[in-house]
Order: structure tokens, then C-alpha cells, then sequence
């Protein structure tokens, strides 16, 4: 082996345990990312999925006949 050889790889021991706990920080980081990429991800899912199904409950036009409440409103002189 080369001196250039011999001299990284000693350099490479004496940090290695620096080394393998960047490794495991950055891992770590990682992985945290992609959880909360995911559960954005889901949670994003779940309101589309909830608002499509309220707004398709809710496209159903209501009418009510309140010509009973307008006589009644009329005959005792109630106005708005």
C-alpha cells in the first residue's frame, strides 16, 4: 500500500465512530422526512376524500312550501 493509502485509512479509524454517528443522524433525518411527508400525504387524502363526500351530500336542492308560515305571518300583521 501507498503512505497516501496508509494514512487515509488511519484517518478513516480514529474518526470513525464520528462517521458512523453522522450516518445514523442523517438516516435518522431521513426517515423522519419521509413520515411527515407521508402523513401530510394521508391526511391531505383523507380531507379530499372527506370534503368530495360532503359536498355530494349536500348538492341535493331542499324545498320546503312555507305558504302556511307566510298566511300565518300575514293574518296577525307580522311584517319583516
Amino acid at each position: 500500500m501507498s503512505q497516501e493509502k496508509v494514512d487515509r485509512y488511519k484517518e478513516q479509524k480514529r474518526n470513525r465512530k464520528a462517521i458512523e454517528a453522522k450516518k445514523k443522524r442523517n438516516s435518522l433525518i431521513a426517515r423522519c422526512c419521509a413520515g411527515i411527508v407521508a402523513l401530510a400525504f394521508v391526511g391531505w387524502l383523507g380531507y379530499s376524500a372527506v370534503d368530495s363526500y360532503q359536498t355530494k351530500q349536500n348538492s341535493i336542492p331542499i324545498e320546503a312550501d312555507v305558504t302556511a308560515l307566510d298566511d300565518f305571518l300575514s293574518e296577525y300583521g307580522v311584517t319583516d
